[in-house]
């Protein structure tokens, strides 16, 4: 009886469909029914669409990022890579320039030159040496500082949309490492590291004592390098001078020296220089963009910007070096001192208060 019921109960339910969806005015009613169903998806496709690229926050800087993303993408894992080609070809250029020193310029010196000019420039060659090798391996090796993700209670100044943690004072978000740095300075291709609180002093070390060492090579290798320019443009002439190959492999490499040295003195002096004139004013180089910006903000307001880091110029160099006293000019500035900065890199003393609308 059961079965009997429930077939009864389907065939007129057929039924009734069927007589529902034969009715004369049906066709109208689906046709405006389904006009309004295309409407309704199509609203409802472009809120979907609207929503993956805006919202109450967005602006042009948000669209321009969102459409070079994968340009950005393709440069940080670029950089990444390149950065081990870098670190080899800088190691390898010092090493060449390090090898003719020995092999060539310093038997020149030596032979040439008295005993007391001799001893000085041994030892003004082999003390740059070691500064440049100790600040470069120590900036390469040394971790620029991040902030603890497991501490709960972090003085911070916003949030990282990346990492989704706090973001201390200072701190800026490096795209190619993917964390976020401690004052952060920029992500040093050179060093395949990047430069922050701990490992700032290294970098700038580093760029002072190398732009200093090509300055002391190319000057003192200036006269060995018109030697061997004359005697390469010598080879030409007709009958060409007899020169053993020790000798004209001599003045190539001279030239190969002084050539290199002068180019990087002149190209890393100027961003020596930069970072120089950044120290002074308390500044990082990602600060620079962002106080100039806030700076033009306050000014159109009527107010003038203040850097709450600088500390007066004499001060931010101390604070740089981590110099507390007058002897720690020679043994953490002149020597290779593997002191740590001064603060964790978190908490900041600030000479004023700043603006809350800074970012």
């Amino acid at each position: 009886m059961q079965t009997g019921g429930s077939w009864r109960c389907q065939l007129s339910r057929t039924m009734r469909l069927a007589l529902r969806w034969c009715r004369p005015h049906r066709a109208e009613h689906r046709g405006g029914r389904a006009g309004g169903s295309v409407s309704q998806l199509w609203s409802y496709t472009k809120v979907m669409l609207k929503s993956l690229y805006y919202n109450s926050l967005s602006d042009s800087d948000t669209l321009f990022d969102c459409v070079f993303e994968p340009i950005y993408w393709f440069v940080d894992n670029v950089t990444r890579w390149f950065g081990v080609v870098f670190v080899s070809l800088v190691v390898m250029l010092t090493s060449s320039v390090v090898i003719i020193i020995y092999v060539f310029v310093i038997p020149t010196i030596i032979r040439r030159y008295p005993v007391y000019l001799s001893c000085w420039h041994l030892c003004c060659g082999h003390w740059l040496l070691v500064m440049i090798s100790f600040h470069y391996y120590k900036a390469t090796t040394t971790a620029a500082g991040h902030p603890p993700k497991h501490k709960v209670h972090v003085p911070a100044v916003s949030m990282c949309k990346r990492c989704i943690a706090p973001k201390p004072a200072r701190t800026h978000h490096c795209s190619i490492c993917s964390t976020c740095v401690l004052k952060m300075d920029h992500h040093c291709p050179w060093l395949n590291n990047c430069v922050g609180h701990f490992n700032h002093r290294y970098f700038f070390s580093f760029c002072l004592y190398m732009t200093l060492g090509c300055i002391y090579s190319s000057i003192s290798s200036g006269s060995l390098f018109l030697e061997a320019y004359n005697a390469v443009e010598s080879y030409y002439q007709t009958p060409p001078p007899e020169f053993t190959l020790m000798e004209t492999t001599s003045h190539k490499c001279i030239i190969f020296l002084w050539v290199l040295t002068s180019s990087v003195a002149v190209a890393l002096g100027g961003l020596t220089l930069w970072h120089a004139i950044l120290i002074s004013r308390g500044e990082t180089s990602v600060e620079r963009h962002i106080n100039k910006k806030e700076a033009k903000r306050l000014r159109e307001s009527g107010r003038v910007f203040r850097n709450p880091y600088h500390y007066g110029r004499v001060n931010n160099w101390k604070l740089m070096f981590g110099v507390e006293k007058r002897s720690h000019w020679l043994s953490r500035v002149l020597l290779p001192s593997a002191h740590p900065p001064k603060g964790d890199g978190i908490v900041w003393d600030l000479v004023f208060k700043r603006d809350p609308m800074a970012i």
